[in-house]
């Protein structure tokens, strides 16, 4: 399903869709915003292909692709290219080229941000001092391990707590309850982005959830184990 693109809509374009950017895409998409999704790996877009993103796989990071996919009526470009900085920088400079005025690109070091700002494009180190503050807070009880987007908003993976064992998420009521997003679902190492509301959970499975730290921390100190 793809959303249908009101005017006066922002749209928000994440470029490479790892777990930074599917925590990115996945946050806005709940908030009701409308995203274009880019990546060269198929698989990694596949958690978004039920969402209303529209999800491009792209051949290269080149204008064209970018042209193709619509990225030049983005209000923001989010990169969340990591490792190869390269292909960072140049996702980053195309965007700016198509005349994208906020651009935000996930940095791997000091190095690496002082391109990026040189080109005229923001900064977001995700895993950094953020990321060791909230990891502090959330470590307690049940996290696995955590993602930050920003100083108030983060994606973590927890166990599943035991009350929840073979309950359906249409039964526990996550958004409703706690405000937080379920975005996928590990078991054996695996993770399944296809999470409706008849899914049953089990005590053996990770949780990939998002939301604002706050609600996080509730969730996540709601339960026992």
């Amino acid at each position: 399903m793809r959303g249908m693109k009101k005017d006066g809509d922002k749209v928000f374009a994440v470029v490479g869709v790892g777990r930074f950017g599917l925590a990115v895409a996945t946050e806005l998409l709940a908030r009701g915003k409308y995203v274009i999704a880019l990546d060269q790996d198929q698989n990694r877009l596949r958690p978004l292909y039920e969402s209303n993103a529209e999800v491009y796989v792209i051949n290269d990071i080149s204008k064209e692709s970018f042209t193709e996919a619509g990225i030049q009526d983005a209000d923001t470009v989010i990169v969340g290219i990591g490792k190869d900085v390269e292909s960072s920088i140049l996702a980053a400079l195309n965007a700016l080229e198509l005349g994208v005025k906020n651009v935000i690109c996930k940095v791997i070091s000091e190095d690496h941000a002082k391109i990026i700002r040189k080109l005229g494009a923001d900064v977001v180190f995700p895993e950094t001092e953020i990321g060791k503050r909230t990891a502090i807070r959330l470590s307690e009880n049940l996290a696995e391990d955590i993602l930050p987007l920003s100083e108030e908003f983060s994606i973590i993976q927890i166990r599943t707590p035991k009350e929840l064992n073979n309950k359906s998420v249409k039964d526990i009521k996550i958004r409703e309850k706690y405000g937080i997003t379920l975005i996928a679902v590990v078991k054996d190492g695996r993770a399944s982005g296809s999470v409706g509301p008849d899914t049953i959970l089990s005590e053996d499975e990770i949780l990939v959830l998002s939301g604002s730290n706050k609600d996080l921390d509730k969730f996540n100190n709601s339960f026992s184990n």
